[in-house]
């Protein structure tokens, strides 16, 4: 059965290939920004929008696609006070997350659905606390030019696997979330579907 990941992501296609998963890719461009707005609006909680834009991507390919297996991902980044993170885009708006983020903790949830003909058959999803120490306006400033613009569409403005590691001085949870997806999770429904050997 194939498996097609519906993310622009670069990182969850990295975690993919360097699994041995094979797949293809299909973008699925919805607009996140509205449907995450919608749901913060009803007070839903960041595991439930995580969720909901996992599966809104998953279903938009699935119902093109109907014999695949459709992985559709998203991950949602809070703070200890319960206010939502946002792909920074624009390097001032990174440099007001990171200063806002130093010295506290925040949640990252990674949210994986999979459908099937047009329909959900499996979800779940991964959640890592991360400490990140006290940044100095040099710092911010020297970490941004040397991540560039790949960094501004990243939930929180790092990358674990790349500079982003400088950040913090703790962290509760696997890599695999932080990067974007509960692959292990995944890895695990893949082998019951015979994507993967069991």
């Amino acid at each position: 059965m194939m498996l097609i990941l519906a993310s622009q992501s670069a990182a969850r296609r990295a975690m993919l290939t360097a699994a041995g998963v094979p797949h293809e890719i299909l973008a699925a461009h919805v607009d996140e920004d509205a449907i995450t707005a919608g749901l913060h609006a009803e007070a839903a909680s960041p595991e439930r929008i995580a969720d909901a834009l996992a599966e809104v991507k998953a279903l938009k390919i699935s119902r093109q696609h109907p014999g695949a297996l459709v992985l559709g991902a998203d991950t949602v980044a809070v703070t200890a006070s319960g206010l939502l993170i946002n792909k920074p885009e624009t390097r001032a708006r990174a440099e007001a997350q990171l200063r806002q983020l130093a010295g506290s903790s925040h949640r990252l949830v990674s949210a994986a659905v999979i459908c099937e003909g047009g329909r959900p058959v499996w979800r779940a999803a991964g959640v890592s606390t991360l400490v990140m120490r006290k940044l100095s306006n040099e710092f911010i400033a020297a970490y941004l030019d040397a991540e560039g613009e790949p960094v501004l569409g990243c939930a929180g403005c790092y990358r674990i696997e790349a500079l982003g590691a400088q950040l913090f001085t703790r962290i509760d949870g696997d890599q695999f979330t932080i990067r974007g997806l509960p692959l292990l999770a995944v890895l695990d429904y893949l082998r019951t579907r015979g994507v993967l050997p069991a």
